[in-house]
């Protein structure tokens, strides 16, 4: 009995030193994990020195660490900046004006519907006009359109559904059921609608698309306020005295922002569909405005004869709308919580 009691008590200290050797270790387990989430790190990284002595990244500074990891993101992103450089440079870059008609410039040997060659890249369209640079300059319209429409729609939108999920009540009630209105008709049919009353220009392509286009953002800022009022911030806030359109301005509206952000620049990529829509319909830019949709429009009977009348319009309005959508996705990734536990 004495020996076993002492063996016991010769043991004791070794298991108690074993227990805390092994809480210390799940501490320091802890610890990285916890530096991991804070500096944006990933589960098998390992920290620097230097990471670990710096301050937890904010969130819009993680988003953009778990963004650049994301690499159809990043490609969405170059696609987007090199299409955003081709419209800025376009007067430098095309190598034709846009409108000119070749066939009619003395000393030139060309004719309509030429195919590509070294001198004409993506060929001559049936007016004779260089359609490498049309592609180029329906950049400098496609572009800022949709992204005019996206701002537009975002702007009154998120202004109306801020202001129903705040306000609630009987406001709530009218400014919705407006919402469903809109949402009761398909949405290419209504924007026809409206830019055939309006008449056709360029301007009213942008008040139609942004119109059709308002409930889905009055929906989703609507949704945020209404769960952001009720969080504890807003609630001092309003215990401090703070007017309620101060709170809607200051605390609530920019913690509203991440999701309309993401939605926003998948919107911009139906925006530009939907532009192209209408004037391939002839609603939107006039001939010899050079937009992609409209070029469409003049060449799509002649598909099987000139195909790259077709084609290289089509693969721009392709192009575009998958780098949107790329761009998108990874924001949508990165800012969403829920997608990064």
């Amino acid at each position: 009995m004495g020996a076993g009691s002492g063996g016991e008590q010769a043991g004791g200290p070794g298991g108690a030193d074993s227990l805390a050797s092994q809480e210390a270790a799940q501490q320091r387990r802890t610890g990285d994990s916890v530096t991991r989430r804070s500096t944006g790190l990933a589960e098998g990284d390992e920290p620097s020195d230097d990471e670990l002595l710096d301050e937890p990244l904010s969130v819009w500074r993680l988003a953009m660490r778990r963004f650049f990891r994301r690499k159809l993101g990043v490609l969405g992103l170059a696609i987007v900046t090199l299409l955003a450089l081709v419209a800025l440079t376009a007067p430098i870059i095309a190598p034709y004006d846009p409108i000119q008609q070749l066939d009619r410039v003395e000393g030139t040997d060309v004719a309509r519907r030429d195919a590509p060659s070294a001198e004409h890249l993506l060929g001559l369209d049936s007016n004779a006009r260089d359609q490498l640079s049309r592609i180029i300059y329906g950049a400098r319209l496609s572009l800022p359109l949709g992204v005019s429409i996206v701002l537009a729609a975002i702007i009154v939108g998120a202004s109306i559904g801020a202001i129903a999920g705040f306000f609630g009540g009987w406001l709530d009630t009218i400014l919705m059921r407006l919402m469903d209105v809109i949402l009761g008709f398909p949405a290419l049919v209504l924007a026809i609608a409206i830019a055939y009353v309006l008449g056709n220009a360029i301007q009213n392509v942008l008040i139609a698309v942004a119109v059709v286009t308002l409930p889905q953002y009055a929906r989703v800022m609507r949704a945020s306020v209404l769960s952001i009022k009720e969080v504890d911030f807003v609630a001092a806030s309003e215990a401090l005295g703070a007017s309620s359109w101060r709170m809607l301005r200051t605390r609530i509206l920019p913690n509203a922002l991440t999701p309309l952000i993401v939605l926003g620049t998948l919107g911009i990529a139906g925006a530009i569909l939907e532009a192209a829509a209408l004037s391939f319909l002839g609603l939107g830019a006039q001939p010899p405005t050079p937009e992609w949709g409209s070029m469409l429009a003049q060449e799509y009977t002649l598909i099987r004869t000139y195909p790259h009348l077709v084609i290289y319009p089509g693969l721009a309005i392709m192009v575009t709308v998958l780098g949107f959508n790329l761009l998108g996705d990874g924001l949508r990734d990165a800012l969403d919580p829920s997608l990064n536990e």
